[in-house]
């Protein structure tokens, strides 16, 4: 794996624990091309990490076709290679998302053996530090140089890598939220359960509102009833009310998140009821005030497991359980970033070795 990755990060200016989430890049990223005229998906290559080179009328920056993915690499507590959690279930995800957004799927042996090649050739730059991971960003663009509405015909797949620490600046901390029923995230029909860009685009508004008010992420109420809950910011979202783990159903207007489904198997394996289904944010309000209210939890990747303290919805707020991370969280992020790091066993075979 050539130089240690700690001693590779500090003699380049980095503190593993200060990476902060996104900013830093390492030295190399993955291209692949597709041509409709030219065979579909061209040859992939591994290249030097550089800017990319787009047409004024490309057609990702007018019509927005675009889909992306988000998945971490972990270094080995004991050398022993390189890990990657359940990338195949990212990868299926980035391939329906392609589906929904017009755009040719990739071969998933493809893009596991190339996104596994630029990893250890880069495997330098992942950090050891406790809490810290190589994140990966596979990203898929429409590159027409055309004016006018319609699906792409040459498009530009890559991915990029970024050493990062903590996601929020709390990190493993209880977080505030706030409930909004003057925004919406996505309706019936719409995109979604797509990982695309339109989604993030259409929740930076009442973001920076919540922020602004002093809340970290935003709850988001379905379109049509302004009731039922579907996600926090850019997580999933659980519930512990009365001893039940509760999340909403996916239905179309949900991602369907790869930590939301390693969650809701641990806490079955844990022996704990688990509900997919509607809740409500008066459900939640009348849990909090009777004080069934025991745990709130986001989960995602970048963030695995985010507790939640508080939340407030029309100008009120409530506090969760004692205002503490709960027990099944915390137990939900040790068991997750232990499976990750080979700490803990991985009974259900999540973890992937793809070498050094």
């Amino acid at each position: 794996m050539g130089t240690a990755p700690a001693k590779r990060l500090s003699e380049m200016g980095y503190d593993e624990n200060k990476l902060g989430f996104g900013d830093i890049f390492t030295d190399h990223m993955l291209t692949i091309r597709y041509s409709a005229t030219a065979g579909g998906w061209q040859a992939p290559e591994i290249r030097p990490f550089e800017n990319i080179e787009l047409h004024p009328a490309g057609m990702v920056l007018h019509y927005g076709q675009q889909v992306f993915e988000g998945l971490k690499a972990f270094a080995g507590q004991n050398g022993d290679g390189i890990f990657l959690f359940r990338p195949d279930m990212n990868i299926a995800r980035f391939n329906r998302s392609c589906v929904r957004m017009c755009i040719p799927p990739l071969d998933p042996k493809v893009f596991m053996d190339q996104m596994s090649a630029l990893i250890r050739k880069d495997g330098d730059w992942i950090p050891r530090s406790p809490g810290t991971s190589l994140y990966i960003r596979p990203t898929v663009i429409a590159t027409d140089p055309h004016l006018g509405v319609r699906p792409s015909k040459t498009y530009l797949f890559y991915i990029i890598l970024s050493p990062v620490g903590a996601y929020y600046p709390e990190g493993f901390e209880p977080v505030k939220i706030m409930v909004t029923d003057k925004y919406v995230r996505a309706a019936m029909g719409g995109v979604g359960e797509a990982k695309t860009a339109a989604n993030y685009a259409a929740s930076l508004l009442a973001a920076e509102e919540a922020h602004a008010a002093g809340f970290t992420q935003v709850l988001w109420l379905n379109a049509v009833d302004k009731s039922s809950i579907e996600e926090v910011g850019t997580m999933n979202i659980f519930f512990k009310i009365n001893g039940e783990i509760v999340t909403p159903a996916l239905g179309g207007t949900i991602l369907p998140g790869v930590t939301r489904d390693s969650v809701v198997t641990l806490c079955k394996d844990m022996g704990m009821k688990v509900s997919e289904r509607t809740v409500t944010i008066d459900e939640v309000v009348k849990a909090a005030e009777s004080g069934g209210l025991e745990e709130v939890f986001g989960s995602g990747t970048a963030a695995v497991i985010s507790p939640v303290s508080h939340f407030q919805y029309h100008g009120k707020d409530y506090m969760v359980g004692d205002g503490k991370t709960g027990a099944t969280a915390h137990k939900l992020f040790d068991e997750i970033t232990g499976m990750q790091v080979g700490k803990r066993p991985d009974k259900h075979g999540w973890v992937v070795n793809i070498g050094s």
